[in-house]
């Protein structure tokens, strides 16, 4: 009898072990099956063989047909791109669509598009075809599209591998050839980069990607930006240097003169450079301003260039200083004029300019905000 009740019990938990394993297995082939999707059927935009000269500040739509999911969830979406020759099968590129992958459109810009282009194997200012679609999927087991569709490119001018950032380096330069001291430049965009900075004629500098390792080099010859090799000044003095890496071209001019300038009397007071992109002039005594030239305290900067004359003022602002370090930003604009409404800021002082001691800070440093300081000392 005990024998029997043992026998029993075996059968039993056998009986639980196999239902369990089978009901795992079942579980786990309905969550697979569940994750599935059907492939997009159709392919709206671009046309097929549509042809497209590149444009640093155009973009691209691409759109499909909506995929389905077998649980009725929302699917995921990734636009796939390969060479002309390409199967898919190892994708040059795959980019999500908008709303983090679950749109059925996807706004490409035309400076990735380029970048594309050049994983591609396309050169710069070439054209060349590209293919393209769309992988559907729940997270897992994408699944490709029923059409594929070519586009047809032509390259920007620049570079192929454009720099998250850029450094200046080099013997020309204020901080040396030491690669860790390297001199960071304004991010004002993807691949557009600018810097004020002294340079020493006849010397050599570069550009860098980065401050360690082995960075990518790049340097400046006839108009435009290369990779590798060195360039030089023509003469020692502060430069400007803007870099679109997307055009592959540059903009310089030299700096010659900063002074602050006060709106009423059109006073001008000179501020030597400091380095770094600074110009500072300390203890300075305003004098022998009366009236309406003393009283009036409304102040810029304005800025010489072997480029002509530009203005520093505040972006949008016409009231005394608030204590916020926001108050002193500033742009530069190239309408220089005597007044000019809401950019422009105040002198502190609430009984005028004259005999008053102070130190003057204008700074184009590229560490922080372009900004400036009046202290009253």
């Amino acid at each position: 009898m005990k024998r029997e009740k043992i026998k029993n019990n075996i059968i039993h938990v056998t009986l639980i072990t196999v239902l369990f394993f089978a009901f795992g297995a079942c579980s786990s082939d309905l969550d697979v099956r569940h994750l599935g999707v059907t492939p997009v059927k159709k392919l709206y935009d671009p046309n097929d063989g549509r042809t497209v000269i590149l444009n640093a500040s155009a973009s691209m739509t691409f759109t499909w047909e909506p995929a389905f999911a077998e649980d009725g969830s929302g699917v995921l979406y990734e636009v796939a791109f390969d060479k002309a020759d390409g199967d898919f099968s190892n994708p040059v590129f795959m980019v999500a669509s908008g709303n983090n992958g679950s749109n059925n459109e996807a706004i490409i810009s035309h400076k990735d598009l380029n970048r594309i282009a050049a994983l591609a194997g396309i050169e710069s200012s070439q054209q060349g075809s590209l293919k393209w679609t769309v992988f559907a999927s729940r997270g897992i087991n994408p699944v490709k599209a029923l059409e594929e569709r070519t586009i047809t490119l032509t390259r920007l001018s620049g570079l192929a591998n454009i720099p998250e950032q850029l450094y200046l380096t080099g013997e020309a330069t204020e901080v040396g050839t030491d690669l860790s001291d390297a001199l960071v430049f304004k991010k004002l965009g993807d691949g557009e980069f600018e810097i004020y900075t002294k340079l020493e004629a006849g010397k050599p500098f570069k550009l860098v990607s980065a401050k360690t390792g082995s960075p990518l080099e790049f340097s400046l010859s006839g108009g435009k930006i290369v990779e590798g090799g060195t360039s030089t000044a023509d003469a020692t003095g502060i430069y400007k240097y803007y870099l679109d890496f997307n055009t592959g071209s540059f903009e310089t001019k030299e700096v010659t003169k900063v002074f602050l300038y006060l709106n009423w009397s059109q006073r001008e007071i000179v501020l030597p450079y400091k380095g770094l992109g600074v110009w500072e002039l300390t203890n300075h005594t305003i004098t022998g301003l009366s009236g309406s030239d003393n009283s009036d305290d409304r102040y810029k900067f304005r800025m010489e260039s072997s480029a002509g004359t530009t203005e520093w003022r505040a972006e949008n602002n016409d009231s005394k200083p608030t204590g916020n370090a926001s108050y002193y930003y500033m742009v530069e604009r190239l309408n220089v004029e005597q007044w000019t409404n809401n950019q422009i800021w105040k002198n502190p002082a609430t009984d005028g300019w004259s005999d008053k001691t102070y130190d003057i800070t204008f700074s184009l440093n590229t560490s922080g905000e372009y900004t400036h300081n009046l202290v009253i000392k």
